[in-house]
């Protein structure tokens, strides 16, 4: 059975396929080439992927990732496609989907919404449910820093707490979307914010949400 994260994986494959090597992301001044390579080194170079968390690795991580990105663009594209090899903790199916759902969900967001004219995918209820308990585990990670109280919500009505500063405030969406604002895609992320006026300018633009 496909699971949400191969799904995920697929897409991105073929978004970034479709883009071309130079297209732009939402990863700050990364092009499609950059991203399939931080995608890629992430499943196979435990060595250096480290460096995604701690900031002592990210000189050997970068380095790394470039190596990745000088390699042919189809290569790349087929190493996502074709997923990570045996001896990795991402080949197997529960860590796959519980580290990549998300992982996948975002990046595929990242080429999308960079394009212009981009339109919000129709996503099933079940996903959207996924999508959320996901988020749940994460928020409080993704909104350690904000500048204020954060609360996400969804339409009908449960929240995740993602920082108990004060003001509070309350960012309502569908989960997907809420994952993507909390993931510091504020800019493109279909939310709609509520409190206070100076919180909610600063919660808009703070570039301190996510990991």
């Amino acid at each position: 059975m496909s699971t949400f994260a191969k799904r995920e994986r697929l897409l991105l494959a073929d978004l970034l396929e479709t883009a071309g090597p130079e297209a732009a992301t939402l990863c700050g001044d990364w092009t499609a080439r950059d991203l399939a390579a931080h995608v890629v080194v992430r499943e196979r170079r435990a060595d250096a992927a480290g460096g995604i968390l701690i900031k002592a690795l990210a000189e050997r991580l970068e380095r790394v990732r470039a190596e990745f990105a000088a390699k042919p663009y189809e290569e790349l594209i087929q190493l996502i496609r074709t997923g990570p090899p045996r001896m990795s903790p991402f080949s197997l199916k529960q860590v796959d989907e519980a580290s990549n759902t998300v992982e996948f969900y975002v990046h595929t967001e990242d080429v999308r919404r960079a394009a212009p004219g981009w339109t919000p995918r129709e996503l099933d209820p079940v996903f959207q449910d996924a999508l959320w308990s996901r988020l749940e585990r994460m928020a409080r990670l993704l909104g350690r820093k904000a500048p204020a109280g954060l609360v996400l919500r969804r339409p009908d009505g449960r929240t995740a707490v993602a920082n108990r500063g004060a003001p509070v405030v309350t960012v309502t969406g569908e989960p997907s979307e809420l994952l993507l604002f909390a993931f510091g895609r504020q800019g493109v992320a279909d939310v709609t914010l509520d409190g206070d006026p100076d919180a909610i300018a600063k919660t808009r633009s703070s570039p301190q949400l996510g990991l």
